[in-house]
């Protein structure tokens, strides 16, 4: 009898001088049970084809156990010996994207053995993303210049200014004149005298851009460009020095603003951000001139006020 035929189990049912066995349904193995028997013997080819001598652990003369053995991965990732081994055994253990981060460190795996552990721990990979150049390709320029009565400027996901209209000229000034990081949304707020005194209500609505900045940069935390414009920002303004640190984040897409605009006075307007779905974290940030304050015929005087042609991204 084959091993597989000695595993069945049977039913025993009452028969005229004999017995008839007839073998019983055995439960078949859940999805979730079979996802943790892989992933731990996707660990366990892992372990064993990794040498010691590549994590810096001496290999002594009576070693026995190809590549590392399992109390080594488990002290090199700092998690307990106990707890892998139960992993790699696939009991119902379920690591955090710390551990499996650290284990994918001390197991030295490529990006596709990552990407195929966290698939099978049921976990999104942590991914830093970097910045890569963006071009506001013709279409959206043309949306952008189309939007006559509604000043509008498209910006990068550093918030850097890469293109604008004619309204946003007329109300923000002229981002041509404007080069390098003088050209980003965070140090006109926090940097700018005209900025400051154009917004009513400047300490709130540089708290919130702040802390909106913070929550949207997260996924590019470490990155260079990033890094280098934060710490432009310590040093440049006492008021982002102090509420930096403070961490708050906010999600808030749409608002009011009421402007002290130097030649039409008061106006106030309603700002929405819309995301540009090509992956390139680019948004265009449109503001609509309200009633109130006359905003839309104050509007409607400083574009006809303006050369004909603008200095344009």
């Amino acid at each position: 009898m084959g091993r597989s035929a000695r595993r069945k189990q049977f039913k025993l049912y009452p028969g005229i001088g004999t017995a008839i066995l007839r073998p019983m349904d055995v439960s078949a193995p859940s999805p979730e049970d079979s996802r943790r028997r892989e992933l731990g013997a996707f660990l366990r080819s892992r372990r064993e084809r990794l040498s010691p001598s590549a994590t810096g652990i001496a290999a002594g003369a009576r070693r026995r156990t190809p590549g590392l053995r399992r109390e080594e991965v488990a002290m090199i990732a700092g998690v307990g010996t106990t707890w892998y081994t139960w992993l790699e055994q696939g009991r119902d253990v379920r690591p955090s994207v710390e551990v499996l981060t650290a284990l994918c460190e001390a197991l030295r795996l490529d990006a596709a053995e990552k990407r195929h552990l966290f698939t099978l721990a049921g976990r999104q990979q942590p991914e830093r993303r970097r910045i890569t150049p963006v071009k506001v390709e013709g279409p959206l320029l043309h949306m952008l210049q189309s939007l006559v009565l509604q000043p509008a400027y498209i910006v990068g996901p550093r918030w850097d200014v890469l293109a604008w209209n004619a309204g946003a000229v007329a109300i923000f000034g002229d981002y041509g004149l404007l080069e390098g990081d003088a050209r980003n949304i965070l140090h006109g707020v926090f940097t700018d005298p005209h900025r400051r005194h154009l917004l009513v209500d400047w300490e709130q609505l540089a708290r919130a851009t702040l802390a909106a900045f913070r929550a949207e940069s997260a996924k590019y935390t470490g990155d260079p460009d990033f890094e280098r414009l934060i710490a432009l920002m310590m040093r440049s303004s006492p008021e982002f020095r102090e509420w930096w640190p403070q961490r708050d984040v906010v999600h808030r897409l749409s608002g009011k603003k009421y402007l002290r605009h130097p030649i039409a006075g008061a106006m106030a307007f309603e700002h929405m951000s819309l995301s540009i779905d090509d992956g390139s974290d680019m948004k265009l940030i449109v503001y609509t001139p309200l009633a109130e304050q006359n905003s839309v015929a104050k509007l409607e005087d400083l574009l006809k006020a303006q050369p004909k042609e603008l200095r344009s991204a």
